[in-house]
């Protein structure tokens, strides 16, 4: 299969539009012919995940489209970086690394992005809309814009999405296709009995993530959410445990108002069957210690905190008031927090241990005073990457929780 430019495209691969726009379209044509693409498509925006320093490779390939005088060709938003640049005292980075981190942001800057550095730029005022074609990095931005929003990506890498955005264009490939975002497996949810926890929705992301592979699940027997930011936990544990990037739940997303649209009117290739006791299962795994262990902190907020978790989230630190001295860090994006911050809603709570965290994560940047005990989340995916990025001991538990258990000093799950 050959891959057919149009016009513009050619004339971008000439060099017509200047030698990073030429870079780029290079990129993305030999992306598009490696995975079968006969044609390009336009795209209304793009999120960008190459702002987290890993190395000069990553620098070096961003400045060489500033030097080429490159900009982006449509709305263009930041993922995290490495850097909290609003709080920069908290992060505890040697110079040498600090400079090129710094860097890197700010090189994407002169690109023509946004400077957003959030993992959810679907809360940001760039969220697209129901059947918009977009080239997104990050992926629970990726899964959620699919899922929740309707909107169009694949799961874009560093690079690939830029050169997107440089040009305005992706691959006429994969979720971009209406016949490849059909579901595959059907997992079939037994839990009635249930009450929809924000950890519940976390423990059938786990599942539906490592049993899914490379397919489209559709759900079945979901309860109805209470808002949008549970089905963002959810999709961000289906994509931390496996490779979803798109999910169909039956009844809520605006795919699947039935199943057998959800399934395109075809059959499921595989039924899962997922019982209360396989969900307890998943959730544990996420723990590492028992109850009454003594407690360093709490992290929140991976994916960023939404306005609405900030606001179920200041009367529980206002019911318990934490005053053990144990941190609560919130990450979220700087939007997000400037919006707080106008509506003076943070204001006094550091008594009680809060520090917001914006532009970056606990789990990928060092920000956590102590790395020797237990900390605890509500977060699924913060809760299988941090043992392994930055070394901690983790406990999970609902949000009311972490929060009561900053306020007595241990772990407490389950307080009424």
């Amino acid at each position: 299969m050959t891959l057919e430019l149009d016009a513009r495209d050619q004339s971008m691969l000439d060099g017509e539009h200047g030698p990073s726009a030429a870079a780029a379209m290079k990129i993305l044509a030999a992306f598009s012919n490696a995975i079968g693409a006969n044609s390009l498509l336009d795209i209304t925006g793009a999120h960008i995940d190459g702002c987290l320093y890993h190395g000069k490779a990553g620098l070096d390939f961003v400045e060489r489209l500033v030097e080429g005088g490159g900009r982006v060709q449509v709305p263009t938003t930041l993922n995290v970086g490495s850097f909290d640049l609003i709080h920069p005292g908290m992060v505890k980075m040697p110079a040498a690394e600090e400079a090129p981190a710094r860097r890197l942001m700010q090189a994407h800057l002169e690109l023509g992005c946004q400077a957003t550095f959030t993992c959810a730029p679907y809360q940001t005022r760039f969220r697209p809309k129901f059947g918009q074609q977009i080239a997104w990095g990050e992926s629970n931005a990726i899964v959620f814009a699919n899922s929740v929003i309707g909107a169009r990506t694949n799961r874009y890498g560093d690079f690939i999405d830029l050169c997107c955005a440089m040009t305005g264009r992706a691959p006429a490939w994969g979720l971009h296709l209406s016949e490849n975002r059909r579901g595959r497996v059907l997992f079939e949810l037994d839990i009635a009995e249930l009450e929809p926890t924000d950890s519940l929705f976390v423990g059938v992301g786990l599942i539906i993530g490592q049993a899914s592979g490379d397919r489209v699940p559709v759900i079945a027997g979901l309860p109805r959410p209470r808002d949008e930011d549970q089905l963002k936990a959810l999709g961000a544990a289906a994509a931390t445990t496996g490779a979803v990037a798109l999910f169909h739940a039956v009844g809520i997303t605006p795919e699947a108002g039935t199943g057998d649209e959800a399934f395109q009117g075809m059959v499921p290739e595989e039924i899962v069957r997922v019982s209360r006791a396989d969900i307890d299962h998943a959730l544990a795994r996420l723990s590492m210690v028992p109850d009454g262990t003594p407690l360093r902190a709490v992290s929140l907020g991976t994916p960023h905190f939404s306005h609405e978790e900030w606001m179920r989230l200041l009367p529980l630190l206002r019911e318990a008031a934490p005053g053990k001295g144990i941190p609560i860090y919130v990450n979220t994006g700087r939007a997000t927090l400037t919006r707080l911050q106008e509506e003076r809603a943070l204001d006094g709570l550091e008594a009680f241990g809060l520090i917001p965290v914006a532009d970056t994560c606990t789990y990928v940047t060092s920000i956590l005073e102590r790395l020797d005990g237990v900390v605890m989340t509500n977060s699924g995916k913060w809760a299988h990457y941090a043992p392994g990025n930055i070394g901690v001991t983790v406990a999970f538990a609902e949000m009311r929780d972490c929060i009561r258990s900053a306020a007595v000093g241990h772990v407490v799950r389950g307080v009424s």
